[in-house]
């Protein structure tokens, strides 16, 4: 678990001007649902969505960097109006050093959240690395932030909220008043 009340950890979020995000097992709960005709579903949390609503209004960019294709996070990041959606990608770093370049961003500013060896060449390079408390070991062990909920289970809410109160943000203001 993190200690969210470790200072260094705050300063590091309140430099954040960009969250990118895994998809299975950070969005969802890593689990790949298949109906009988071999279309793929997933499930996602309503509270992860509200944070990800409230990082956006705050004038944080968001990411999704995916290795998997998939019709349903086409419809989810719609849905949240997600800035910058990635899927396919095999090599996600290049991706990311793309986003950064386009935005005039550094990886102090940004924050990843990843839960498998994949996402571990993100979380070497950014600012905050970030994972769900049920992430792989060598995932947990390259992080500075782990939430206290699992995957697809409250995590980005976690993580965007000390994101916005480490900004001086509170997110209940955000939501009420539609601005900051």
């Amino acid at each position: 678990m993190t200690d969210n009340n470790n200072e260094n950890l705050k300063e590091k979020a309140s430099k954040i001007k960009l969250m990118a995000f895994d998809v299975d097992g950070v969005f969802t709960d890593g689990s790949i649902i298949y109906d009988e005709n071999g279309k793929e579903t997933k499930h996602f949390n309503a509270k992860d969505g509200q944070g990800i609503a409230c990082v956006q209004k705050a004038g944080i960019i968001t990411a999704i960097i995916t290795a998997r294709e998939n019709g349903t996070v086409t419809h989810r990041a719609k849905n949240l109006g997600i800035t910058e959606l990635h899927q396919g990608v095999k090599y996600k770093l290049s991706v990311l050093e793309d986003i950064m370049k386009k935005y005039g961003f550094t990886p102090e500013n940004v924050s990843y959240m990843g839960d498998d060896l994949p996402d571990i060449c993100i979380l070497e390079k950014v600012g905050l690395a970030c994972c769900p408390n049920d992430a792989v070991e060598e995932v947990r062990g390259k992080c500075n932030f782990i939430s206290t909920k699992n995957g697809g289970r409250g995590a980005i809410r976690e993580l965007c909220d000390f994101v916005l109160r480490s900004q001086g943000i509170e997110p209940i203001k955000i939501v009420y008043s539609g601005k900051l």
